[in-house]
């Protein structure tokens, strides 16, 4: 089986890294499944959700999906809070009005049996429960879909603020080495010996009770102690850098230290970055589950895979919530971390490189 790559105006030495990445079949096909369930985690509200994608009602269109709330009133009942589309669906059976409802009608954070006492409930596929319902009557594949954008979002940031301050500071610790080398790694040695969870479990008593660490404040926290791996690397690498020819040439030309560094050394340094990724990604994930089952983590009701595991260790006979939970898990993780092992073979320097 073939894949065909886009036509990129690539330098020769990059598009043989990435012509060998498409040949190992395994992690480019979890390239492509990884990048699948990340698009359906963008659109996750034309999937999974309680609001419906189109009503027409009385010749008019709504659509409360990514629209406006409305009310019981706008389509002729007589309350005044948020319309139940579900319920609106069933009354508009049998009349020229009707409700387009996503394939599961249900939102992560609601009470899906509102008059009934909380329990978990197994799956139920003639009431769209696919994966059945936590011990608060929540929809568990809404959560897990929710909660999966969730860690996107944060492995994103942490990867873009870890690796904007643990590249920076690696370049310049490289370039500069000596005293200012010296300084800056006695300061990360003490920094890295700060006890992480128990910042963690300080924060979360400092906060307000009812509010919680929301994903922003946790990820600044989770920033604040993971930034010092990649300098190690990064000073290593210009430190190696900085001795080539191409240094020595821009600095008799009068280039600055900042054009020599980010338009000289950095580009030369990304194979060590971008193989580095893809674990960066699974380890922000891990970091999250770990950090929301031990409840430290983000504030209820926001959908989480590590709130699912605990609730699912806490109820060991609804066996559906652990199980799907920890299932969706390994298959993310595992596609990751195919994805790194074929990204560090692709771009293996000893392979592709200019220096023979």
């Amino acid at each position: 089986m073939r894949f065909p790559l886009p036509s990129l105006r690539l330098n020769p030495l990059t598009r043989k890294k990435l012509l060998r990445f498409r040949q190992i079949r395994r992690g480019y096909l979890s390239f492509l499944i990884l990048c699948g369930l990340v698009a359906l985690s963008a659109v996750a509200e034309l999937l999974v959700n309680n609001r419906a994608l189109v009503v027409r009602y009385e010749d008019r269109w709504y659509f409360p999906t990514y629209g406006a709330i409305h009310t019981g009133r706008d389509f002729g009942l007589t309350y005044d809070y948020e319309v139940n589309y579900r319920d609106l669906k069933a009354q508009f059976k049998g009349t020229d009005n009707w409700v387009l409802l996503p394939p599961i009608p249900y939102s992560a954070v609601e009470n899906c049996y509102r008059n009934e006492t909380f329990r978990p409930r197994p799956p139920d596929w003639s009431k769209g429960h696919f994966l059945g319902t936590d011990q608060i009557n929540r929809d568990i594949l809404a959560r897990l879909l929710y909660g999966f954008r969730n860690a996107l979002v944060f492995a994103g940031c942490f990867i873009l603020l870890t690796y904007l301050i643990g590249i920076t500071v690696g370049c310049l610790m490289g370039y500069f080495g000596g005293w200012f080398d010296l300084f800056v790694q006695r300061l990360i040695e003490i920094w890295s010996n700060v006890p992480f969870l128990f910042v963690v479990i300080i924060v979360a008593s400092v906060v307000p009770a009812g509010v919680g660490m929301s994903l922003w404040v946790l990820l600044t926290i989770v920033v604040l102690f993971s930034w010092t791996g990649m300098t190690y690397y990064m000073r290593s690498a210009t430190y190696r850098e900085k001795a080539r020819d191409y240094v020595h040439a821009a600095q008799v030309l009068g280039a600055s230290t900042r054009r020599i560094i980010f338009s000289h050394i950095l580009p030369n340094t990304l194979s060590t970055i971008v193989t580095f990724i893809p674990f960066t990604v699974a380890g922000a994930i891990s970091s999250l589950t770990a950090l929301d089952f031990l409840g430290f983590g983000l504030p209820p009701p926001t959908p989480s895979w590590g709130e699912l595991l605990r609730q699912g260790t806490s109820n060991l006979n609804a066996p559906w919530i652990v199980a799907s939970a920890f299932s969706a898990l390994v298959v993310v993780l595992v596609l990751v971390t195919f994805i790194g092992e074929a990204v560090r073979e692709a771009f293996d320097p000893k392979k592709f490189t200019t220096y023979q």
